[in-house]
């Protein structure tokens, strides 16, 4: 019985142990290698030189006026790059391209890649630069809903296309976003919509920004005229859709004969080598290619003007 009161007493003290233990607010916080797992590591010699490089094409940008991958074409592409960075970036895809060239084939390889760099550069910038636009033309109906929703729970134009920026997705989260701030620094609300049409190429949203300036001036219900533009759009877009399924019979027809004779001629220079031997050796053969290349383009072109449909 003596060790009933002993047991008891070691176990209110555990108890009182692990309250304090708990509820104690002592003055140490938590370790400096824990409050700051990542250090800052310095920079890496690649890192440096590549911000020396940029430094300096930068330095030869500002003291002269370069429109080739301007900062306007790269924001139409969606890359938050500067017009520096992407010629770094371009010169060293063109390095690299020279140095397999030069292994691959020899000289001749190596500075024809080098001369294509620009060339792969504004192809890739127009290629994003499309992607961008399709993407805003497909998102704008959700857009005109959300606009109109916004006006019907009795927002201002500007509160709505602010809303729409929030609930949206890029690059009409962008677009949008980039009207806000420029009507907020005091520039004109039509100018800004007008540039945003300009910039992604889109007659529907020149219809927007059109329809916005004339309630401001005439007044009226903008939610239901923003319905009525949103059912136009989609009707459009439907045609648009039969249209270019329509068209694809004689896109990929256009693919193949053109891809026939390049075909045919790798074909028969795996099978039988020597066979196109005199086509490459002939003056009359090389003329026969350069007649068979310029008959190619305009012929191509020619097939892209009639299945491209202007609506």
């Amino acid at each position: 019985m003596t060790l009933l009161p002993i047991g008891v007493g070691l176990l209110f003290t555990a108890l009182l142990l692990l309250g304090y233990a708990l509820l104690a607010t002592g003055g140490g916080g938590v370790p400096l290698d824990r409050r700051r797992p990542f250090p800052n590591q310095p920079d890496s010699q690649l890192t440096r030189f590549a911000g020396s490089a940029v430094g300096m094409v930068d330095g030869y940008f500002s003291q002269r006026k370069v429109r080739l991958f301007n900062r306007e074409a790269l924001e139409h592409a969606g890359l938050r790059l500067s017009q520096a960075d992407f010629f770094v970036l371009l010169g060293a895809g063109a390095l690299v391209g020279a140095l397999a060239g030069l292994v691959v084939a020899g000289p001749l390889l190596s500075v024809l890649m080098v001369l294509l760099a620009p060339l792969v550069g504004h192809l890739l910038i127009g290629f994003l630069a499309g992607k961008r636009r399709a993407k805003f033309d497909e998102q704008l109906g959700d857009t005109l809903q959300l606009l109109a929703g916004g006006l019907r729970a009795g927002h201002s134009i500007l509160r709505a296309i602010d809303a729409a920026a929030t609930e949206s997705q890029s690059p009409t989260s962008e677009e949008m976003r980039r009207v806000v701030t420029e009507t907020s620094l005091g520039r004109d609300l039509l100018a800004s919509l007008n540039d945003t049409a300009e910039r992604m190429r889109n007659e529907d949203f020149v219809w927007i920004a059109q329809a916005i300036q004339i309630n401001r001036e005439v007044g009226g219900n903008l939610a239901e005229v923003l319905d009525q533009v949103n059912e136009t759009i989609r009707e459009r877009s439907e045609i648009k859709g039969h249209i270019k399924s329509l068209a694809a019979e004689g896109k990929f027809s256009a693919y193949i004969l053109m891809a026939m004779p390049i075909g045919i001629v790798v074909m028969l220079m795996l099978v039988n080598p020597g066979y196109m031997n005199v086509m490459f050796t002939h003056p009359l053969g090389w003329t026969m290619i350069v007649a068979s290349v310029i008959l190619m383009v305009i012929g191509g072109l020619w097939m892209r003007k009639i299945i491209d449909l202007k609506f």
